[in-house]
């Protein structure tokens, strides 16, 4: 591929819900352009852009792809997103190295949720917005349904440009307002037609023509004249308005069939912004000050890693887009955030699967260093005399936890070192072990996430299943008792003999409380430490169920030793028997964890959700209307052990727009049935 500067580089990520045609479309336009000799197909298993084998084999997009095509002296790097809410990462990573979104959509669908966080993250990032409605060929679809929709949420700002016209519920042709044609396609080659006489095109054309002159003071004059606006015109200012975030443009394709998908890339050339114009940012350097960096080839450098991936043949990839300067092979690489000089690797683009190696990676374009070791997502790379960094990426929080069981034992070492280079390519995914429990825990974004990692895992020789994590329980006691703990053993030579009296009672401390009241040295102070070590242990262990226990208050009053018998040990062993022989009659009870859930939904979805929190033996403490719009917020407490599915149901009853924090408030006794599921639980692990 030849040398482009900022000028004539566009930098789109394709985002939408799943299932609406994002890759088929993306596949389409490396199709046209020449960039792949055949058209990809899903269903066959050969796209370019899915070209994982779990991708292949799920049949859907799991991570963020990238592809270059050429078109019309314009090179357009193609970031194709997962729509499935489980591979949100990938639309962080995409949205990061963008300067445009082309949201895709489906004809006949109403307003898809995946629409509205592509189109939340766009304008959080600040970056423009198009539209794709894709699969405007299908049977029983409607584009004016789709428009009306946008409309609905969006107001005026969303702007038909290429619309279908239907004869018997059938695509007759394409319109295009920029051009004032009509387009029938066959295999993505398009024919003029005449533009059909309907008074609906009519009247978007002239709501189109209104919406153009709204972005340009010139144009706005021209228009309240009644003069025609050349085609030169209608670009300026649709790309005027594209740029400000005033207008967002519309285009009727399909990406299945070809058909109007050479309109959807000059609208990536002519209406959306070049790298040139948008890729500039505002940096801090080496004090923090803020900087403005325009994108110029010719400045510092500073570059952003926004994805890394482990190539089984290249080895490690590092994706940059580079905002300032260039990345030539003689630049020496400096990772600012972690204040060290890299080696630099072989320069690349990439296309999918495929590399094509390169000499330069100029400000506003996008390319891949290989072999970076000490570079991750996020980090940014300039120069070690002129430090700059970059924002870094804002990823989606792991909300679904799962246990780590390992099918050969002894492996619980390699699931930590693979998990680690899982972790680079997918820093949504968490990987640590509860100091607790002792299990290995995992967190994603969903099931189908952590069934990936799962399979990732498998091809790196460690095979795993996932369960529930164990809830960290703690024990308590209701009752003040008082126990003697007697250890006395004869064994030839000197005897061990310690001798307590304790009394434990609750308190509300979380930790063990000892003192003593030993009066008459019938126990000798320098055996305290050893009583207080023996309870300390015993209380780790618990009592019920092997939890530790809190909330108790030991006091040593009493006791006897022997001159020559006694020892540490031996009294350390005499509190461990005091504690046990204590603890029958101390109402020892489980305690479960509870926390706070601030839970985001939909507000015709309030009543469902807090259904479901009531099933989960959860408590509203509050409920109204959240701060983003149309959403109500539900605080709840709610114990530890009934959430592990919420995130999925949340998911499955808002169909992804809904989420949730969730924060450790405090431990409460368990219900008696829960209680005693824990401790049978307790008990048959044990025996295991």
């Amino acid at each position: 591929m030849k040398a482009y500067n900022a000028e004539n580089i566009r930098n789109i990520v394709v985002a939408g819900h799943g299932g609406r045609g994002k890759t088929s479309l993306c596949e389409a336009m490396l199709y046209l352009t020449k960039a792949t000799d055949r058209l990809g197909r899903i269903a066959d298993g050969n796209t370019v852009l899915d070209f994982d084998a779990e991708e292949k084999r799920r049949k859907t997009s799991v991570s963020m792809a990238m592809a270059a095509v050429e078109w019309k002296d314009t090179k357009i790097n193609i970031l194709d997103t997962p729509g499935f809410f489980d591979f949100a990462g990938g639309m962080s990573e995409g949205m990061r190295a963008a300067d445009c979104a082309l949201i895709v959509t489906a004809a006949g669908s109403a307003l898809d949720v995946g629409a509205e966080k592509a189109y939340k993250a766009a304008t959080k990032r600040g970056i423009s917005k198009i539209i794709a409605v894709t699969k405007c060929d299908a049977e029983n679809t409607d584009f004016y349904k789709t428009i009306d929709a946008l409309k609905e949420e969006y107001g005026t700002k969303i702007c038909p440009v290429v619309v279908p016209y239907y004869e018997n519920d059938k695509v007759k042709c394409y319109v295009s307002f920029i051009t004032n044609k009509a387009y029938t396609y066959n295999n993505g080659v398009a024919t003029q037609v005449d533009v059909p006489q309907d008074d609906t095109i009519a009247a978007m054309r002239e709501a189109f023509i209104e919406s153009v002159a709204t972005a340009d003071d010139e144009l706005m004059e021209k228009f309240f004249e009644g003069e025609e606006f050349t085609m030169a015109e209608i670009v300026r200012g649709l790309s005027t308005g594209v740029a400000a975030g005033d207008v967002i443009p519309a285009y009727a394709c399909s990406g299945y069939n070809l058909e109007a998908v050479d309109l959807v890339l000059d609208a990536m050339v002519y209406d959306v912004p070049s790298a040139k114009k948008a890729a500039g940012e505002i940096a801090k350097d080496a004090d923090g000050n803020e900087v403005e960096l325009p994108c110029d080839e010719n400045g510092e450098l500073a570059a952003i890693c926004f994805k890394t991936v482990a190539d089984p043949y290249v080895g490690k990839m590092s994706y940059f887009k580079v905002v300032s300067g260039k990345i030539t092979p003689d630049v020496q690489p400096y990772n600012a955030n972690k204040e060290q000089l890299e080696k630099m690797g072989k320069i690349i683009f990439v296309k999918g699967s495929k590399q094509e190696e390169t000499a330069c990676i100029p400000a506003g374009d996008i390319g891949v260093i290989a072999k970076l070791g000490g570079f991750r997502t996020g980090n940014t790379l300039c120069k070690q005399k002129k430090v700059y960094f970059l924002d870094g990426l804002t990823f989606p929080d792991a909300c679904l936890q799962r246990a780590v069981k390992v099918r050969k034992k002894g492996e619980e070492e390699k699931v930590a070192a693979s998990m680690t280079k899982i972790m680079h390519e997918d820093p949504v995914i968490k990987y640590y072990t509860d100091n607790e429990t002792r299990e290995q825990i995992i967190a994603g974004l969903g099931e189908q996430h952590l069934d990936v990692v799962v399979s990732k895992l498998n091809k790196m020789g460690v095979e795993i299943d996932l369960a529930n994590p164990r809830v960290a329980y703690r024990e308590t006691i209701r009752k003040k008792v008082e126990a003697q703990g007697r250890h006395k053993k004869q064994s030839g030579g000197h005897g061990q003999f310690g001798d307590v009296w304790i009394r434990f009672e609750p308190c509300e401390e979380m930790d063990l409380v000892f003192d003593n009241e030993v009066v008459g040295g019938s126990v000798p102070k320098n055996y305290f430490p050893a009583v207080e070590k023996g309870l300390r242990e015993s209380v780790a262990r618990g009592f019920l169920a092997g939890y530790p226990m809190v909330g108790v208050k030991a006091v040593l009053y009493d006791g006897s030793y022997h001159p020559v018998d006694s020892s540490e040990m031996a009294f350390k062993t005499a509190a461990s028997l005091a504690f046990k022989n204590a603890m029958p009659n101390a109402q020892a009870t489980i305690q479960e964890p509870i926390g706070t859930l601030k839970a985001y939904m939909q507000d015709r979805k309030m009543g469902d959700i807090m259904s479901d929190i009531t099933k989960r033996r959860g408590r509203v403490l509050g409920m109204g209307p959240a701060e983003e719009p149309k959403m109500s917020e539900i605080i709840a407490d709610v114990p530890m052990s009934e959430m592990g599915d919420f995130a999925t149901i949340l998911r499955s009853v808002t169909h992804g727009k809904g989420y949730f924090t969730i924060e450790f408030a405090r431990y409460e006794d368990a219900p008696a049935n829960i209680a005693q599921k824990v401790i049978e639980e307790a008990k048959a692990n044990a025996e295991e």
